[in-house]
């Protein structure tokens, strides 16, 4: 297909194929003639990949470049691509070593972490995942609050994102290719998110009307 065909069938514009093309998030097409090429139904797919990293994900172009190059990277197995793709998502800083409640979360984080035996993204410093980082600055919060954030109430929490995590992949897995179920891996991540927030506070409705509203 040309360029403008490309463009139709995927959605982008013309002018932001070109600047992919230009950062080299797509490989050029098969040169034509001297200002027409040749594009095929990889470069339509790895389109719509960088397109999940950097519009749905909201990915710098830089990072999402070292993505679809980890893609392509044949010494890396599919569960550290799809974790390479999943880990470019934005996530919050590492709370400072000083706080005395950052300290506190972080020995309820990793004491649950290893009570469940997990072994990524833990908090051994060559190993931390976004996720991580991002568990350990709300946790972090809930302590300067007050509020009850040990291992014990993040334990439920855990068990019910082990299950969704199971959930997340089957529908990962649905995909036929591994460079689709990794574009699924990101969308999904993301979109998802809204849903499981949504579909949390539609429950505590209905848990809270169970518990305290009279008959």
């Amino acid at each position: 297909m040309r360029l403008a065909e490309l463009s139709e069938r995927s959605g982008v514009p013309a002018a932001t194929i070109k600047y992919y093309l230009r950062e080299g998030l797509l490989p050029p097409g098969e040169r034509v003639t001297a200002t027409q090429a040749d594009y095929d139904a990889s470069h339509l797919q790895r389109l719509k990949l960088a397109r999940a990293l950097i519009q749905v994900g909201r990915v710098p172009v830089a990072v999402a470049k070292e993505v679809l190059a980890a893609l392509e990277d044949d010494t890396l197995d599919h569960h550290s691509r799809l974790g390479v793709a999943v880990e470019a998502l934005p996530h919050a800083p590492e709370p400072g070593p000083a706080d005395p409640h950052a300290r506190a979360a972080r020995a309820s984080v990793d004491a649950l972490i290893e009570d469940l035996g997990w072994q990524y993204g833990g908090s051994d410093p060559h190993g931390r995942s976004g996720a991580y980082l991002t568990l350990l600055t709300a946790v972090t919060a809930l302590a300067r609050l007050g509020y009850p954030c040990g291992t014990e109430e993040l334990a439920s929490y855990a068990a019910a994102a082990t299950q969704v995590a199971v959930t997340d992949l089957d529908l990962v897995e649905r995909c036929d290719t591994p460079a689709e179920q990794v574009e699924a891996a990101v969308a999904l991540t993301v979109l998802y998110e809204p849903v499981l927030l949504s579909l949390r506070r539609l429950a505590q409705a209905q848990e809270s009307a169970r518990r305290f509203v009279r008959p």
